[in-house]
């Protein structure tokens, strides 16, 4: 169930106000609640080609480091900083595995171009369009194996026609070869080629590492090349949806912490005190201070071999109604003839979907579920969550002043 779906107004064509919404351009998608992901997509805020010629100028080499025996199949770096080791200590070790990745996209081709509009096109033709590349967004990845493996969010290449890295200690940026990528989990693996080995960085594990733990992030955010940031490990376990231009993606056992994380920090390593990555970078709430979020590794370490070798991740169930919601306001119960604004009214229903195949449509409010009542559409859409594929349920419904419970069996989300 989604309650961030567009809403249909009332076939009486009055239309509730909208929701406040927040426009993220970072990566040309409109989300809920401030949440944005921390690429710098499309450089509508960094000039990319200006910015690398300044941060270029004034970057100094830290060195490579030293390959180590492997572990969990993943190869590691050789020096441990252990628990004691200082910031500098890690930063210094860490930086040169740190790459700045940059895209090219068809020109007209960008997320927030009206070319890319069907009706657009539909109406205008694809004129917009041409064989010639331009830039297109900009983020951070991570080498974990010497041999030019690097990790990184899947929307910061998302679209790319084609993928550049800096790496530390080359003169030009290498072109990089897409692997493997996973819209839903928001991971990509790229692939560079190189006349040495590559250092690279060792994976942690996120359980090891406690509330209140400091934290390490290295990425390039705003253009600012190999910036570090410092702060802790603020909470586990934290659940986020984010729209996208392929639809909402639901991350899960994010690591949230207060650590500065900006547009360009995307896909960039969150390390802990050993020097080790127990996250990728991936969003910030931009209407809080210091509230960024982070894929833990255990995610990343259980679908790595899948993206190394471009095998498709299958997707875990999700349990859904079919049904955009909003709350009750008073617009809303005086046009429904409610007695009062408890609950959420169904905007929009999916064909086909198990709330149509209950019988449920658009206008009817749900009170209740299982005889729990709901306040308003986040906690039913809470509810909903925490029920797993095929559960039966019973939803209490209010359509036209008259009150009746319907049996519901919960489907799969990502059910083909």
């Amino acid at each position: 169930m989604d309650n961030k779906m567009t809403r249909q107004t009332p076939n009486a064509g009055k239309a509730p106000k909208l929701r406040g919404m927040v426009a993220a351009f970072l990566a040309g998608t409109m989300m809920t609640g401030g949440l944005m992901l921390a690429s710098d997509k499309m450089n509508l805020f960094t000039p990319v080609r200006e910015m690398a010629a300044a941060t270029e100028a004034a970057a100094a080499s830290a060195g490579t480091a030293t390959p180590a025996a492997a572990q969990a199949g993943v190869e590691t770096a050789a020096v441990s900083l252990g628990a004691n080791g200082g910031i500098s200590d890690i930063v210094e070790q860490s930086k040169p595995a740190v790459v700045k990745i940059e895209t090219k996209i068809k020109a007209g081709n960008s997320a927030n171009s009206r070319f890319s509009d069907p009706r657009y096109r539909q109406f205008f033709g694809s004129q917009g369009e041409t064989d010639e590349l331009q830039d297109g967004g900009m983020g951070t990845g991570f080498i974990f194996e010497k041999s030019g493996y690097i990790l990184t969010n899947e929307h910061v290449i998302e679209g790319a026609e084609e993928i550049w890295v800096t790496v530390e200690g080359y003169d030009k940026p290498l072109k990089a070869t897409l692997l493997g990528n996973s819209y839903d989990l928001d991971l990509a693996v790229l692939k560079i080629e190189g006349d040495k080995d590559f250092p690279y960085l060792p994976l942690g594990d996120p359980d090891q590492v406690k509330v209140g733990d400091w934290l390490v992030a290295i990425g390039n955010p705003y253009g600012y090349d190999q910036t570090v940031t410092v702060g802790v490990l603020s909470a586990k376990e934290r659940p986020i949806s984010i729209q996208g231009d392929q639809g909402t993606r639901e991350y899960k056992h994010l690591l949230q912490t207060d650590t500065s994380i900006n547009p360009g920090n995307s896909g960039g390593p969150l390390l802990n005190m050993n020097g080790e990555v127990i996250g990728i970078n991936t969003a910030v709430n931009a209407e809080a201070q210091g509230m960024g979020f982070a894929i833990p590794t255990s995610t990343i370490a259980s679908v790595l071999e899948n993206l190394k070798n471009n095998v498709a991740i299958p997707k875990e169930p999700v349990p859904y109604l079919g049904v955009a919601l909003e709350d009750v306001s008073d617009e809303w119960a005086s046009d429904l003839k409610l007695s009062d604004k408890t609950g959420a009214v169904i905007t929009q229903i999916v064909p086909k979907s198990p709330a149509f195949a209950a019988g449920i449509r658009t206008y009817d409010v749900i009170t209740a579920v299982n005889g729990h009542k709901v306040a308003n559409a986040e906690e039913l859409s809470a509810k909903i969550k925490e029920l797993a594929v095929g559960d039966q349920i019973t939803l209490t419904t209010v359509r036209d002043g008259k009150t009746s419970d319907v049996a519901v069996t919960i489907g799969n989300k990502n059910a083909e």
